[in-house]
C-alpha cells in the first residue's frame, strides 16, 4: 500500500447489527410483554443485555467504532418518529399514558385504533413503519433513547458513534397523514424539522458523542433538484452548528449520484458510501468531484446484504484507490448488517465444503476488520487471510453445484412463446367464469391460515425423531379439514389448504429444489417480532419432484369449492433469498421459472382450476434508479409468464403483492397477464386500487381489506365502507374480496372473527349493488 498517512489511520467499523441475539432473545421477549409474560423492566433489562453482548462482540471481533441507536424493539424510523415527536394524533393518548403501549400501539394498532402504514425499506425486505405528517406537524425533540444507548456504550469504555436516521430520509418516507391533501409534500417541512436535530445532535454532544452518523439512502434514489436543494440546504444549516458531534453523512443500497457534490461540498466531516453494490459508479463520482479533501470517508467494502465471502483482494485493490480520495479512509459494510443473519458458523447442516463460501454478520465483521488491518498496515500483515480468501472463492467457482448442464440447457431453450397464455385475457376470463360459476364479489384468502403452536410443535418433533413421518402427516391432515370445514361454514368462495405444512413461504420451496440451501439459524427481521431464515440461493435450480399436488388434491377432495394451488412466484423466490452474485438475476429468475412451471402444470394436470403464484417482491426488487427499471422489469414479469404460461385458458391465475408502493409498477403487474391480482390496501386506504383504475387495468383485483399485521379485527362495517371505496375504482364484475395478505401471523380466534366479518360485509354489499 502507498499513500501511508491515511492508511495508517484506517479504522474498522459498521452501520449497525442484527438485533435478535443468538437465540432471538428480543422476539421472545417482546411477544413476551405483549402476552403479559414479561414486564416492562424485564422487556428492558433483555433489550439492554443484547446491547451490551452487541457492542462487546464488535470491539472484541476488532471494531474501532461501535454503533448506537440502531437498536430497536420494533423498527428504526418508527423510532426517529418518536425521536421527533411526529406522533399521530390518533395515537398520541396512548403515548402520553405510556410510552413503550403507545409505541407498540403505532406499530400494531389496537381494536379501536388503526397502526401506522407499513413499507419495504428501499429495496429490500425489511419493513419500516411510514411516518404520517400534515402541515400542521409540530416537531419536539426527544433524545432520550439515543442519548441513553450512548452512555450504555461509553460506561463499557467504548468509542461509540450513535447513528441516527438523517431528516432528509426521514421527510422522503414520510407522507401524508390521512385526510391531508394528497398532493402535500412532507420535505416542505425541512425548515420545521432542523432545529429539532440541531437540539438532538447537541445532546448527543454533551453526552460524549464525537461522531453522529445520519443516514440519508433516500439520496442514492433519483432526485430532483429541489429535493436535492433540501439536502444541500440541511447539511449546510447542521454543519454549521458549533454545539455538534462530528457528522459522518451515510448512504447505501446504490451510488449517490447528483447527491454526492451536494454533500462533497457540505461542512460536514465525513462521508459513507456504498463500494460493494455500486463499487465503479461511486468511485468514478468521487473521483470527478476531486474527492474529499479535508473529510473522512468510510468506505464499506463489505456486501451488508449478501452472505457470500468478500473478494478481499478486489476490495484492497479499491481501497488503495480511495487512500488518495480523502484524509482518511476507513472500512465498514455497505449497509447495516441488519440485513444478514448472525452467524454462520452455527450451520451445522450445511457441508463444510460449501459453507467456506459464506459470510453472515460476524463472518462479515472479521472482514472488516481484516481489510482494514491490510489498508493500514499492508497486504503481508494478512498474507494468511488473503491465501485462505482465495482459496474459499476458486472452491465456489470450480463446484458442480454452480453449474448444471441440463439446466442451463434449458434455459437455453426457452422461446418468447412459452411466456405466454394461449388466448388473450378477455377469452380466459368468459371460460373461466364459466367453468368456476362464482358469484360477485368473491371471496377469498391469501393462502396461508394460523401456523399454531401445535403444528410448529410437530414440525419440531418431526425434526428430532420425537414422531415419524406417518405421525406428522395426520397432524397436517386434520389441520387442512379444519381449515376447509372452517371456510365452508364461513361461506368463502374460492378456497385454500392453509399450508399447514410449510414453514416459510420461500423456505418451503427452496428445501425442495436443488441449488438452494437452507439454514437453521439463519433469522434475518423483516419487520417487529417476524424473523425469517431466507434459503440461500447457491446453484443451478431445478425440481425433483411435484412440491404442493398432494396436499393441493387432499384439501380439493374435502370439498366442492374451488381450493387454489399456492406457489411463491420466481422473482420473490429470489428476492427473499440470498441470491446468488456470480451471474445476471434474470439467468437465475428463469431457472427458477422453469422449475415452478413443472408444478404449475402438474397442478392444473390433478385438478386444480385456480392457481396462486405469489410475487410480493416485485416492487421491493426494483432498482432504485429509474435508468435500471426496465432491465428489471423486462426479466421479472417474463420469468412469472414463464412460470404461468403453460396452462389452459380456463384456469384462472392469481398472484399476490403486499406493503409496498405500487404506482411505480402499474404497468409491470399488467404485464404479469395475471387473471386476478390481490394487493395491500387496507392501511393505504385503497390507494392501489385508484392507482389501478388510472392506469386502466383490464383485469381482476383484490385490494385488502383485512390488515393482517395488526392484532385489530375489524368490524363488517369497516370492511363493508373499504369495499364501497374500493368499487369506486374497480368494476364489481372485477372486484374480489380478500385480507391484505396470508394469515400464518394471526391467531385463530382474530382470524375467524375477521374473516366472518369479511364474508357478511361482502354479502350486504352484494344486496346492495344486486337486491334480488
Amino acid at each position: 500500500m502507498t499513500t501511508r498517512t491515511a492508511a495508517a489511520a484506517a479504522r474498522a467499523t459498521v452501520y449497525g447489527y442484527p438485533r435478535q441475539g443468538q437465540g432471538r432473545e428480543l422476539k421472545k421477549a417482546i411477544e413476551g410483554y405483549w402476552n403479559g409474560r414479561v414486564t416492562a423492566d424485564g422487556l428492558r433489562s433483555t433489550a439492554a443485555e443484547l446491547r451490551r453482548a452487541n457492542w462487546q462482540e464488535l470491539a472484541g471481533a476488532g471494531i474501532h467504532e461501535v454503533p448506537t441507536g440502531d437498536f430497536s424493539y420494533y423498527d428504526h424510523v418508527l423510532d426517529t418518529t418518536v425521536m421527533v415527536g411526529a406522533i399521530p394524533d390518533r395515537h398520541r393518548g396512548a403515548v402520553d399514558a405510556d410510552a413503550l403501549d403507545g409505541y407498540f400501539a403505532m406499530a400494531r394498532g389496537t381494536q379501536d385504533v388503526a397502526p401506522l402504514e407499513m413499507t419495504k425499506w428501499f429495496d429490500t425486505n425489511y419493513h419500516y413503519l411510514v411516518p404520517e405528517l400534515s402541515p400542521d406537524t409540530v416537531f419536539t425533540a426527544d433524545s432520550g433513547q439515543q442519548v441513553a444507548e450512548l452512555r450504555e456504550a461509553l460506561a463499557l469504555g467504548l468509542t461509540a458513534r450513535p447513528v441516527l436516521v438523517g431528516p432528509v430520509t426521514y421527510l422522503l418516507l414520510a407522507k401524508p397523514a390521512p385526510g391531508v391533501a394528497a398532493d402535500f409534500d412532507p420535505l416542505t417541512l425541512l425548515d420545521r424539522l432542523l432545529p429539532v436535530y440541531a437540539e438532538i445532535l447537541a445532546d448527543l454532544r454533551a453526552a460524549g458523542a464525537e461522531w453522529t452518523q445520519l443516514d440519508e439512502p433516500a439520496l442514492v434514489a433519483d432526485r430532483t433538484p429541489a429535493e436535492l436543494n433540501a439536502a444541500a440546504r440541511a447539511y449546510r444549516d447542521l454543519g454549521a452548528l458549533t454545539d455538534r458531534p462530528k457528522l459522518l453523512v451515510a448512504s447505501y443500497f446504490d451510488q449517490l449520484g447528483d447527491a454526492l457534490p451536494v454533500l462533497a461540498k457540505a461542512p460536514v466531516d465525513g462521508l459513507a458510501l456504498d463500494f460493494a453494490e455500486a463499487s465503479a459508479a461511486n468511485l468514478d463520482a468521487l473521483a470527478a468531484v476531486g474527492g474529499l479533501p479535508g473529510k473522512r470517508l468510510v468506505a464499506g467494502m463489505v456486501n451488508g446484504r449478501n452472505i457470500w465471502v468478500n473478494d478481499m483482494e478486489k476490495s484492497l485493490a479499491t481501497l488503495g484507490t480511495l487512500l488518495g480520495l480523502a484524509d482518511r479512509v476507513d472500512v465498514a459494510a455497505s449497509c447495516s448488517l441488519l440485513h444478514v443473519p448472525l452467524d454462520a458458523a452455527a450451520e451445522r447442516d450445511i457441508a463444510p465444503q460449501i459453507l467456506r463460501w459464506l459470510a453472515f454478520a460476524r463472518q462479515k465483521t472479521a472482514e472488516i476488520v481484516t481489510l482494514a488491518k491490510g489498508l493500514a498496515q499492508g497486504t503481508d500483515a494478512i498474507a494468511a487471510e488473503l491465501a485462505a480468501n482465495r482459496a474459499d472463492l476458486a472452491s465456489r467457482t470450480g463446484s458442480r453445484i454452480t453449474h448444471d448442464p441440463a439446466v442451463r440447457a434449458r434455459t437455453g431453450a426457452v422461446t418468447e412463446a412459452n411466456a405466454r397464455r394461449s388466448q388473450p385475457y378477455a377469452e380466459r376470463a368468459a371460460a373461466q367464469r364459466a367453468h368456476l360459476g362464482l358469484p360477485l364479489l368473491p371471496t377469498t384468502t391469501i393462502g396461508s391460515f394460523p401456523q399454531t403452536g401445535e403444528l410448529r410443535a410437530a414440525r419440531a418433533d418431526l425434526r428430532t425423531g420425537r414422531i415419524d413421518t406417518d405421525g406428522y402427516e395426520e397432524r397436517v391432515k386434520a389441520e387442512i379439514q379444519e381449515v376447509i370445514s372452517f371456510q365452508e361454514k364461513a361461506g368463502l368462495d374460492v378456497l385454500v389448504h392453509g399450508e399447514a405444512e410449510r414453514n416459510d413461504m420461500v423456505q418451503y420451496f427452496a428445501e425442495q429444489l436443488t441449488g438452494y440451501l437452507a439454514t437453521r439459524h439463519g433469522w434475518v427481521q423483516s419487520y417487529g417480532t417476524r424473523y425469517v431464515r431466507p434459503p440461500i440461493l447457491a446453484g443451478d435450480i431445478s425440481r425433483p419432484e411435484a412440491m404442493t399436488v398432494r396436499w393441493t388434491s387432499y384439501a380439493q377432495s374435502l370439498t366442492a369449492k374451488p381450493v387454489k394451488g399456492m406457489l411463491t412466484g420466481p422473482v420473490t423466490m429470489l428476492a427473499w433469498s440470498f441470491v446468488r452474485d456470480d451471474q445476471p438475476l434474470g439467468e437465475t429468475a428463469r431457472q427458477v421459472a422453469l422449475a415452478l412451471r413443472d408444478e404449475v402444470n402438474d397442478l392444473e394436470a390433478a385438478g386444480t382450476s385456480v392457481i396462486q403464484v405469489d410475487e410480493p417482491a416485485l416492487r421491493e426488487t426494483l432498482p432504485l434508479r429509474t435508468a435500471d427499471h426496465a432491465g428489471y422489469l423486462a426479466w421479472a414479469t417474463e420469468a412469472f409468464r414463464l412460470t404461468t404460461g403453460g396452462v389452459r385458458p380456463d384456469t384462472q391465475i392469481h398472484t399476490h403483492m403486499c406493503y409496498a408502493e405500487f404506482g411505480d409498477i402499474v404497468q409491470a403487474i399488467d404485464d404479469l397477464d395475471a387473471d386476478v391480482i390481490s394487493l395491500e390496501a387496507a392501511r393505504s386506504h385503497m390507494q392501489v386500487a385508484r392507482e389501478l383504475a388510472e392506469h386502466g387495468y383490464p383485469r381482476e383485483a383484490g385490494p385488502g381489506v383485512y390488515d393482517i399485521h395488526s392484532p385489530r379485527v375489524p368490524s363488517g362495517a369497516e370492511v363493508a365502507a373499504l369495499l364501497r371505496k374500493g368499487l369506486e375504482a374497480i368494476p364489481v364484475a372485477r372486484l374480489w374480496v380478500n385480507p391484505d395478505c396470508g394469515l400464518k401471523t394471526r391467531g385463530w380466534p382474530e382470524t375467524r372473527a375477521s374473516l366472518e366479518n369479511l364474508v357478511g360485509a361482502a354479502r350486504v354489499v352484494r344486496a346492495e349493488l344486486s337486491p334480488s
